[in-house]
């Protein structure tokens, strides 16, 4: 993984220590070129040749902070947390592209879609934005200027995998992260398998 000045995407801003009911992470704040923040929860000693279980995590509001049951989202962050101290090292990356990268309240807009029959793809759709606009450059460029060698990734999404090697990160192992599901999310999960090849 490449960290040289002239290729980075992210200014690596500000760092703290962040009490959490699994473990105390380092937060570690980054700002990118269009001055949107991210950050990196850091747990141990991640500039080893040992690979680091991490987990690339886009922001969802609502799963994550407001327990919304129409995704996996928040579930998804806490069970990685929880990995994460359980093994006493690692890293989340939490990247600020909400609503597979559309925002807030487009993602808003798509749940009103969904409200009418639609799934996640046919909403994103209707409304002018590709089924998941995603990048994952800022996740690599993170992992770079945190010294991460390689990664154990925690995650159903086998193009998640692939973008991120593409991107340099050299990832050795995909540990399956799935939770439980919801009545609320089942035509959720249903299409994360059937239109994006999630290995739920």
């Amino acid at each position: 993984m490449s960290d040289s000045a002239s290729t980075r995407l992210l200014t690596r801003a500000a760092e703290t220590k962040l009490p959490t009911p699994f473990a105390e992470f380092r937060l570690v704040g980054f700002v990118d070129r269009a001055g949107k923040e991210h950050v990196a929860l850091v747990l141990g000693d991640v500039t080893t040749d040992t690979p680091v279980l991490a987990r690339v995590h886009s922001e969802c509001l609502t799963g994550d902070a407001l327990f919304s049951q129409r995704c996996d989202c928040g579930p998804q962050l806490e069970a990685a947390m929880r990995k994460v101290a359980q093994a006493g090292r690692g890293v989340i990356a939490y990247l600020r592209q909400e609503g597979r990268g559309i925002g807030l309240i487009n993602k808003i807009r798509a749940y009103a879609e969904q409200d009418k029959g639609l799934d996640t793809v046919e909403a994103n759709e209707i409304l002018g934005f590709a089924p998941d606009a995603r990048e994952y450059d800022i996740a690599a460029d993170m992992f770079a200027q945190l010294g991460v060698k390689s990664i154990r990734l925690m995650t159903n999404n086998p193009k998640k995998i692939a973008a991120l090697r593409e991107l340099g990160v050299d990832v050795v192992e995909r540990i399956p992260h799935r939770t439980e599901g919801t009545p609320h999310n089942e035509n959720y999960l249903k299409t994360k398998s059937q239109k994006f090849g999630h290995m739920l």
